[in-house]
């Protein structure tokens, strides 16, 4: 018994390791295309396109049926989180992480729960609970985390570059723009937070995982087709080569979308909804390190002052999180809510907890 439940942990370990190493490839190599000119409306379409394909058969195989349950209201809420957790929240995301670096921006993703947990006491989903434990460390948690994210946007101070003496760096052509970047990832997190929000109406009137999230990839690549069209007719801008923007995106559609799904939704069935978030500040010190040696990227204080105060914060908050949550037993079973590929989110007893999310590599 003891030998099975250890080779259980470690495969969720090794599973969650497998995660934050995706999500970090994934974010370097959008760094990268976008820095060549890439797209990202075109970048959002063909990612989608790819993705639903990917979750095409398991939709087919195991929700034969779940298409014909589409009435109004369900296509209206498969329209909306696609329009808030792929379009508006991936596209904020790319133009932020154009603007800005892979590390600076990979930091506002692990604002997402934070931002989930006001939404839903604002929309009285969740209540703030500050005469308990839990609700005073789950704000103490927020708080650490917009003071990480004042610092990183504030403060710079002295810098220090790694790759000085690394003849072989990666040469990333765009010039930064932290001002506007900044406001574009908190755009982006602020999407994220309304998604997870919208996924719960989406669940009450469509509880199909696999068939939402190929339905919402198309949408969201109509969408981005649509929006994209309006502000570049050009084919060059569309057209796909041999290249790095095309390795990117099945990269994006297969590992960051398929694998990383699975995996997750693994983890969340054995350890429960909070654990895999607990691993996200692993892809950020894989970019962080990477970023430095081989993009050349300069490392200031501020900003590792910043990034210390969020990862403080999540975990902060995670842990208060899971005391609230073993503090008061569910009346109601558990219920899984689809993630539209990037993420995986439970509801209990009308509480809305957020776990991992790789977005935009998913969760996504």
């Amino acid at each position: 018994m003891e030998l099975r439940k250890g080779m259980m942990d470690a495969r969720v370990l090794l599973g969650m390791l497998v995660v934050q190493v995706i999500a970090a490839g994934l974010q370097l190599l959008s760094r990268v295309i976008l820095s060549e000119g890439t797209f990202i409306f075109a970048l959002l379409t063909y990612r989608n396109i790819l993705a639903a394909l990917c979750v095409a058969p398991f939709a087919l195989y195991f929700e034969r049926g779940a298409l014909k349950k589409i009435n109004f209201a369900a296509f209206f809420w498969l329209f909306m989180v696609a329009l808030t957790g792929i379009l508006l929240a991936m596209g904020l995301f790319y133009y932020g992480l154009k603007d800005t670096s892979a590390t600076y921006a990979t930091n506002f993703l692990n604002l997402i729960p934070i931002l989930t947990f006001i939404f839903s006491i604002i929309l009285r989903i969740e209540k703030l609970n500050l005469h308990t434990k839990g609700g005073k460390i789950k704000s103490l948690g927020a708080i650490l985390c917009f003071a990480g994210i004042l610092t990183m946007a504030l403060y710079k101070g002295k810098s220090f570059n790694l790759s000085a003496h690394n003849h072989h760096k990666i040469v990333i052509k765009t010039h930064q723009n932290n001002i506007r970047g900044t406001l574009l990832l908190i755009g982006s997190s602020i999407s994220y937070g309304f998604w997870f929000i919208l996924q719960v109406k989406l669940f009450k009137v469509f509880p199909y995982r696999y068939s939402g999230t190929m339905i919402i990839c198309c949408i969201a690549s109509v969408q981005a087709t649509v929006v994209g069209l309006c502000m570049d007719t050009k084919v060059k801008s569309w057209r796909l080569g041999w290249n790095l923007q095309l390795l990117t995106i099945l990269y994006s559609a297969t590992l960051a979308t398929g694998v990383t799904y699975a995996l997750i939704s693994m983890v969340v069935a054995e350890k429960g909804p909070t654990y895999p978030s607990m691993f996200n500040p692993l892809s950020l010190l894989f970019i962080l390190i990477i970023e430095a040696i081989f993009f050349g990227q300069e490392l200031y204080v501020g900003s590792l002052i910043g990034m210390a105060l969020i990862v403080a914060g999540l975990y902060s908050f995670l842990w208060g999180s899971d005391n609230d949550r073993k503090a008061t037993p569910p009346p109601l079973p558990l219920k899984e809510i689809g993630s539209g590929g990037y993420a995986e989110e439970r509801m209990e007893s009308g509480r809305l907890q957020p776990s991992a999310t790789i977005a935009p590599t998913t969760t996504n």
